[in-house]
Formats: structure tokens, sequence, C-alpha cells
């Protein structure tokens, strides 16, 4: 199954608005975004949002984030940590159950080391 394929998949089961698989430094690795939507602005801003996370956390002495949750009116938004060099986005709807996304970071995890 490609990495593509997995986020199909999780747009079937989760009610995905989108989701990305992203390294840490903002490349895309695979998206399933919106038409109009730009991979790379949203693959970069996603990366940032965790490169700070990331920082403010350990400068206060401890571990790094494994996962982030942005919520609007209208959206949630879950930045996951997958393996060292990459992290799983998933946009959903506000209503959407967040818990539903752990289980798709261990097969994005599993699909990524197949391709390395």
């Amino acid at each position: 199954m490609s990495l593509e394929d997995v986020l199909g998949r999780l747009r079937e089961e989760t009610g995905a608005l989108a989701s990305a698989i992203i390294s840490r430094d903002g490349l895309v690795i695979a998206a399933d975004l919106p038409e109009g939507v730009s991979a790379e602005t949203f693959s970069i801003m996603c990366a940032a949002i965790m490169g700070a996370a990331m920082t403010a956390v350990t400068e206060m002495g401890r571990s790094a984030p494994t996962r982030i949750l942005l919520e609007s009116e209208d959206m949630l938004v879950v930045i996951c940590a997958a393996d060292r060099r990459s992290m799983l986005v998933v946009a959903l709807p506000p209503e959407a159950d967040v818990s539903k996304v752990d289980k798709w970071v261990d097969l994005v995890v599993d699909e990524i080391t197949l391709t390395q």
C-alpha cells in the first residue's frame, strides 16, 4: 500500500478533511488535500508549529511533544510525530473522534519504513 493509499483510507474511515505526511523540515512526503490548498504552505506551517512546540517544551526541560491538537470553530487539526523524521497531519470536522487518528500513526510509520 502506498502512502497516498494510506491517506485515502484515513479520509474514508475518519472523515478527514485533509491529511499529509510531512518531514520535520516541512517537505511534503504524501498529501490528500482539497483542491486549492497549497501542500507546500500547509506542510511548512505544520512543521513550524511542531518545531515551536518542541522548542517551548524542551526549554522547560520536558520531552518533545508527540501530538499537537489545534481547534477552531469548524475544524480540528492533529499533528502527530510519526518517526524521527516525519509527521502525520490530519484536519478533521470539529465533531470527529480524535482518538481514531492515533491508530493511523502506526500505519503511517510502517508504510514510511517500507518505502525507505
